[in-house]
């Protein structure tokens, strides 16, 4: 799909998706979910390269399949309550939301202590940026810019109306990480999806049991601040939306600067990892997270401007 139809396509979902029944809604999205698993296109590949490492080497064909079903359903899931999020209304929100730990969480913030709330990709993460905005705690998070800008300002209005503030990670007018970590010595609430490196200048975790990059910038933010940082597990179950604030992890002693926010972002894996393997089906990750699998996309890629180099001086 080129950047005009994604745009487009965007722009339909909010408009439509908002005004169908939800039934009838819910079913067109778990549709296409079981349609993308069965034609076993490249999102769902991808996804399946990630779920078998959590499901380890002796995981059967099979139980692979089921799960990756299950996730896309999940996935799709998500992408339909994005659309209707907006029309679904404070009370419905924070009526349909299971909850443990956020009193901790907001106990910092009363005190004028900031938090780095660090979240993987699971259940629905717009979602709880609303909850918690509906309770009364405003947020600021970072999003990844989007070709065509237009459909990055779609995103960012949309999160918007949900309560948040909302920083490009790139390309904004002003210094991202500097307003983060202002929001933050204020006393704010920092949110940061924190399992995947986008950047491609991420740490290097131990993560099931192999390699794998994920982003230091929450732990450089608890580290640079003094804010609390605090790993948030997202989960579905039946109608309900699950939210675990787990326990603050402690910015790691160490003889540098570099190597404490190595140990804590290690840790900070370790959370996720636990978290994730308690509900492998809502872990939304489409894309490379293991080290390896960065390698074969890169190696992939050189073959592919090799081939094309090789094309064009025929």
């Amino acid at each position: 799909m080129d950047e005009r139809m994604a745009d487009l396509a965007y722009s339909a979902g909010w408009t439509l998706v908002r005004r169908s029944p939800e039934r009838a809604g819910r079913a067109v999205f778990r549709r296409l979910a079981d349609r993308s698993w069965r034609t076993h296109d490249g999102g769902t590949r991808g996804l399946e390269r990630n779920l078998r490492r959590l499901l380890g080497p002796h995981a059967g064909d099979a139980q692979l399949r089921a799960l990756s079903r299950a996730g896309m359903r999940s996935y799709m899931r998500y992408y339909y309550e994005m659309f209707r999020l907006p029309a679904m209304g404070r009370e419905h929100v924070l009526a349909n939301t299971r909850q443990s730990g956020i009193e901790v969480l907001e106990a910092h913030i009363r005190s004028g202590r900031g938090v780095v709330a660090a979240l993987p990709h699971m259940g629905n993460w717009d979602h709880a940026g609303a909850w918690i905005a509906a309770r009364g705690t405003p947020l600021t998070t970072v999003a990844q810019r989007l070709s065509p800008e237009s459909l990055f300002q779609r995103f960012t209005s949309y999160r918007e109306s949900l309560g948040m503030e909302v920083l490009p990670l790139t390309g904004g007018s002003a210094n991202t990480v500097g307003t983060l970590a202002r929001r933050l010595r204020e006393g704010g609430l920092v949110c940061l999806l924190a399992d995947r490196d986008i950047s491609g200048t991420g740490l290097e975790v131990d993560f099931f049991g192999e390699k794998a990059r994920m982003p230091s910038g929450p732990a450089a933010l608890a580290l640079n601040t003094g804010a609390a940082l605090m790993p948030v597990s997202l989960w579905y179950d039946g109608p309900h939306w699950n939210i675990r604030v787990h326990d603050e992890i402690p910015v790691a002693a160490g003889a540098s600067r570099s190597a404490r926010i190595q140990d804590t972002t290690q840790e900070l894996a370790r959370v996720f990892e636990g978290a994730i393997a308690e509900h492998p089906e809502d872990w939304h990750m489409l894309q490379a997270v293991f080290s390896a699998d960065h390698e074969a996309d890169r190696a992939r890629h050189r073959e592919a401007e090799a081939a094309e180099r090789e094309a064009r001086e025929r």
